[in-house]
């Protein structure tokens, strides 16, 4: 059986909402995907700055949460309407949406006064009654549940759609954090691992917006003028984040707004287009000293292929392939998926794998003690369409 899927995804870097409308077929092993269409709904300044807000323990509190929650639902839900229509696909047509929600904060490891825990907003009821469509969201907690970290979740579906018989390969996102799946040759699930590396645009991002007022470096054109400082950049590997052993995750809390003020701080005197050059240069060092320090010596791999926000980044790209001259550095783009539109796909098919009850974690990648079934299942206000769960 087939079926219409939307999946949705907000995140780290807080550039926009991206929506992906895919047909597919089965599921676990054997899932077919087809894209059908994938848009960007870009968030407006005040929305944006809002999302920062309550993403910084100094400004945020219940209120902001409480009602961000219900607003950013309604952009979800808009985002499907649309993707939808551009689509020439009638929303009663729609069989199921996959929504990530986005993240506002992440405690991957419990401390004397927090426990393990993650959130994400943008409710799934407000998503079903916009779309009158069952909704799966909340993906993380199971895995939280289960004694993992609850990220990252994405390498499940790089297993699904990019294992290879004859040669290992590392799906490398790059969003506002830097995450990897490594899957050897001929992979079965239980023998792919994943972890965080550590920033991925989010840093470059806040940059660009504070001192070029300019929401991201598109093309890696800023930091293509910039001089790279890599004393600087050896001084921020120092972190304990880049020394722990994977299982790990991070997010904004380690490398968001305070790290970039102490950038700017700490380094007033140097051209802004360096201080670009050197946080993007800081990306692409991050992910190879992550390959080298805990994939090349276990695994055997040929390619890195690129999604996420960074995918769209030559500069970043072409630094990446100098620190790794061995490897085939491309964007998932040359295997039919964008680079933006990799992970909102994948939270497609995680809602198809929900509902057909196929645990979808991978333990080497978060920690958890056991592979489980992730999601929350919404069903939608009325209940006059035929739904199935396996």
């Amino acid at each position: 059986m087939s079926r219409l899927v939307a999946g949705l995804m907000s995140g780290t870097s807080l550039d926009g909402l991206d929506a992906s409308l895919v047909k597919i077929n089965g599921f676990g092993a054997d899932t077919k995907v087809d894209r059908i269409k994938s848009i960007s709904l870009p968030y407006t300044d005040a929305l944006k700055q809002e999302l920062l807000d309550v993403m910084n323990v100094e400004k945020s509190n219940v209120e902001k949460i409480c009602s961000l929650n219900v607003a950013l639902s309604y952009q979800f839900a808009k985002a499907v309407k649309k993707v939808c229509a551009e689509a020439g696909i009638d929303l009663e047509d729609l069989d199921l949406i996959g929504s990530h929600g986005q993240t506002v904060y992440h405690i991957p490891k419990e401390t004397d006064s927090l426990v393990r825990s993650t959130l994400q907003i943008g409710d799934p009821s407000i998503i079903a009654y916009e779309t009158n469509t069952m909704v799966v969201s909340n993906f993380r907690m199971m895995d939280i549940a289960a004694g993992g970290e609850g990220a990252p979740l994405i390498p499940y579906i790089d297993w699904l759609l990019y294992r290879n018989q004859y040669k290992g390969r590392i799906l490398q996102n790059i969003g506002g954090i830097g995450n990897c799946t490594v899957i050897e040759k001929n992979a079965s699930l239980d023998t792919i691992y994943a972890f965080d590396t550590g920033p991925g645009n989010m840093i470059i991002d806040a940059l660009c917006r504070r001192l070029f007022n300019v929401p991201y470096d598109e093309r890696g054109r800023i930091a293509g003028r910039g001089v790279v400082h890599k004393e600087i950049v050896e001084s921020w590997m120092t972190y304990d984040f880049f020394s722990k052993q994977p299982p790990k995750s991070t997010g904004r809390e380690a490398f968001g707004e305070a790290f970039t003020s102490q950038i700017i701080k700490d380094y007033k005197d140097l051209p802004y287009e360096d201080l670009v050059a050197t946080a993007t240069y800081f990306t692409a060092y991050s992910i190879a000293d992550a390959y080298e320090k805990f994939v090349l010596p276990k695994t055997e791999i040929a390619d890195v292929i690129i999604s996420g926000g960074g995918g769209n980044n030559p500069t970043l790209i072409t630094m990446i392939q100098s620190l790794l001259p061995s490897k085939n550095v491309y964007t998932s783009e040359q295997l039919g998926i964008t680079a933006d539109e990799k992970e909102a796909v994948g939270f497609a098919v995680l809602a198809n794998e929900t509902i057909h009850q196929q645990k979808a974690n991978v333990p080497n990648a978060t920690g958890a003690k056991e592979p489980v079934i992730l999601g929350q299942i919404t069903l939608p206000p009325y209940g006059d369409n035929t739904y199935y769960l396996l």
